[in-house]
């Protein structure tokens, strides 16, 4: 049997990992994980995702190590460095066939072709699978044999799928004899992403113990009542997941099949607390479609070309007031203050700054992308730029762009009793009752040092109105 090599990217993990899976069913596999440092930089990967990349890809290989699979790491600055870095290191090694689990955007798309060219002039396959979806890109489509655009659309055809088989688990490989090759260590960081603070890495442990560890106390105590607690942000209602999910220390197959032994194997009916997380699975899906069918997204660019023409403010000031928390909107604040502190946003709060941003102020729904995928421990281009774009109403199954959430109104509704807000913002600790909402209403300006809220809700909302309603009058 000839030497394989599985080529790690986001997909750290032992259980349930396609690519690594067929490797051992063909031969003596040796893993490979590539550390791109400028890639990652251009592509504005936050220092905390990457320590998170560092940890997960440590504690995997603890594990390869008790199967004798030998783990490598090289270094190619730049995705361009990966196709001869990896076919010479195929020739060295012996090596017939790399294995990779598909990824989705327009870079590693072209990556991948590349690395894949360069292999077959060698006489040496390079072999995809799919990992991270249930669906391979194109194979759900619309009658008409386009990419969906309609999210509920693109569910009900998922359903009607799902029903005729659920996507299997496939088991971490066995242990196999030992190679005359010896590991390579982990380095502790890569220079030019700083190690986060103790604070934030405690947040989120590593590993796939830790991580179907999530699973299960999620399942076990949230999951029941996930649709009544997802959207407040002081309470532990949600999952916690998309870290794991990001860098694939756990798979989307684990998860639904978690999610429907939970709900004695239905999608649409049964516990509503499962279907929802379910139908959260699939938003994630659906925009890693979207990339694939609309590549222009990956590129920077609005899903709906037209809204290109909007004429988004420039104000320094602003955007830098809404990236450090200091709105004057306590909900805001909280938000952007948890996301600077933990690497991670209520996804209720994802939405409500978002809109803040890109419809009260006005400023570019891509500063706000950017600003996420430097600070985010789960960014991930297709779920950031969807969400971004949704909010903005600029992308696939958008917000109407007369939908603008009122910041307070959304704090009164989903932080009833301020708790989130006390949490992240310390200077509104000892306001009562409704007051911490919008201390402004009570003259309370300059409480602790808290800022004057940044502008007029009415005023601004009227001004992002007649912003869209004049791109729909000069089509």
């Amino acid at each position: 049997m000839k030497r394989q090599l599985v080529w790690l990217r986001t997909d750290l993990r032992l259980r349930d990992n396609s690519a690594l899976h067929a490797a051992a069913e063909r031969g003596p596999v040796i893993a490979l994980y590539l550390l791109s440092p400028g890639q990652w930089l251009e592509h504005d990967d936050a220092p905390c995702k990457v320590d998170f990349w560092l940890r997960n890809l440590r504690e995997l290989k603890a594990g390869l190590d008790t199967l004798h699979i030998p783990l490598l790491i090289r270094t190619a600055p730049r995705w361009d460095d990966a196709p001869n870095l990896i076919s010479q290191l195929c020739q060295e090694l012996g090596i017939e066939t790399v294995h990779v689990n598909e990824e989705y955007g327009i870079n590693e798309a072209a990556r991948d072709a590349a690395v894949q060219k360069a292999l077959a002039s060698d006489g040496i396959h390079l072999r995809s699978h799919l990992d991270q979806l249930f669906f391979t890109p194109g194979t759900i489509l619309t009658k008409g044999g386009t990419y969906f655009q309609v999210y509920s659309q693109f569910r009900k055809v998922c359903y009607e799928r799902l029903n005729l088989g659920v996507p299997s688990l496939v088991p971490a490989p066995r242990a196999q004899q030992e190679l005359n090759l010896v590991s390579d260590e982990v380095p502790r960081q890569v220079e030019g992403f700083a190690i986060p603070p103790a604070a934030l890495r405690n947040e989120w442990p590593a590993g796939e113990d830790a991580a179907h560890e999530r699973i299960a106390l999620f399942t076990d105590e949230i999951l029941g009542n996930y649709q009544d607690t997802r959207d407040f942000p002081a309470r532990d209602g949600t999952s916690r997941l998309s870290p794991y999910l990001a860098a694939g220390v756990v798979s989307p197959r684990q998860c639904l099949h978690a999610a429907l032994a939970n709900n004695h194997g239905e999608f649409e009916t049964g516990n509503s607390g499962a279907v929802s997380w379910i139908n959260e699975l699939l938003w994630r899906e659906f925009y890693k479609h979207i990339l694939v069918g609309f590549p222009r997204v990956s590129r920077h660019r609005a899903f709906r070309e037209d809204t290109e023409q909007l004429r988004w403010r420039q104000d320094t000031a602003d955007l830098e007031n809404w990236q450090q928390g200091r709105t004057g909107f306590p909900i805001i604040d909280a938000a952007m203050r948890q996301l600077l502190a933990t690497g991670w946003m209520h996804n209720r709060l994802r939405m409500v700054v978002a809109m803040f941003l890109s419809k009260n102020l006005l400023i570019d729904w891509r500063e706000g992308e950017r600003w996420f995928m430097r600070h985010l421990i789960d960014g991930d281009l297709a779920a950031n730029n969807g969400g971004w774009q949704w909010s903005a109403s600029t992308g696939t199954d958008a917000a109407p762009y007369f939908r603008i959430f009122n910041p307070i109104s959304q704090s009164e509704r989903f932080d009833p009793d301020g708790r989130f807000i006390r949490r992240w913002v310390p200077e509104l600790a000892r306001l009562q009752d409704k007051a911490v909402h919008d201390p402004s209403k009570l003259g309370l300006f300059g409480v602790e040092g808290y800022p004057q809220p940044m502008c007029d809700l009415s005023a601004t909302r009227d001004r992002a109105l007649e912003a869209f309603k004049s791109l729909s009058a000069s089509r």
